[in-house]
């Protein structure tokens, strides 16, 4: 699968459940961990563990394999690794104070848009 499917594959599966403030970071060539990091926000740890088992329901679907997941029992950041993408999960006052976005405000930063495109 395309790195750039997987990606809106697992948006995709975020937005299914509500997941909040949607962001997707290139990290390719800043770090040898992944290409792509995307970060969701949910607003209890059910909702959190609910947005990251849906984007593993949905991936295995397809055929990819997850490399391991973390924080799940929690629910207050879980991560999937999915190789060339990692989902990362949080409620608002973990995604606040760790700020992973302005971590690697140097590389490419997209917000998903609310509802999808019909064009």
């Amino acid at each position: 699968m395309q790195i750039e499917t997987l990606v809106q594959l697992a948006v995709t599966a975020l937005e299914d459940l509500k997941g909040q403030d949607i962001t997707t970071i290139d990290v390719r060539g800043k770090t040898s961990v992944t290409d792509y990091m995307i970060i969701a926000s949910g607003s209890s740890s059910r909702h959190v563990k609910s947005l990251v088992e849906n984007v593993l329901e949905k991936v295995k679907e397809q055929g990819v394999r997850p490399l391991g997941s973390e924080g799940l029992e929690g629910g207050e950041w879980a991560l999937l690794d999915l190789g060339d993408v990692v989902v990362h999960v949080m409620q608002v006052p973990t995604r606040q104070f760790y700020d992973l976005e302005r971590l690697w405000q140097g590389a490419e930063q997209s917000r998903a848009q609310h509802g999808h495109e019909s064009e």
